[in-house]
């Protein structure tokens, strides 16, 4: 199942078995794949999504020991909205690059 959307999203996007009305352009998913070498097919046989993936996610796991937790109720539905790709953040000297630290 698809966890890159297109850009812009269609609206008649499928995440996790369901069409989502409205989506950001991923969302976190796993899957796992098997090839039998003699026969040379692919097997899906296994998939998570949302926070099922969390498990590999060491800081997450740390994060659920503290008090406040992930303290992500503040970005609302979409848990994930603070994360960036390495070339998305701001620039240097911004708030949030890594010279500002």
């Amino acid at each position: 199942m698809n966890v890159s959307f297109s850009d812009p999203p269609t609206g008649n996007e499928t995440y996790n078995y369901k069409t989502l009305d409205s989506v950001v352009p991923d969302l976190p998913g796993l899957s796992v794949f098997f090839k039998d070498k003699e026969t040379g097919k692919i097997y899906h046989t296994y998939s998570t999504y949302a926070r099922g993936a969390d498990v590999l996610l060491g800081t997450h796991q740390l994060l659920d020991y503290t008090p406040k937790g992930r303290d992500d109720e503040q970005f609302g539905p979409n848990k994930l909205s603070w994360v960036r790709r390495h070339d998305e953040y701001g620039k240097e000297g911004d708030c949030c690059s890594s010279t500002a630290w």
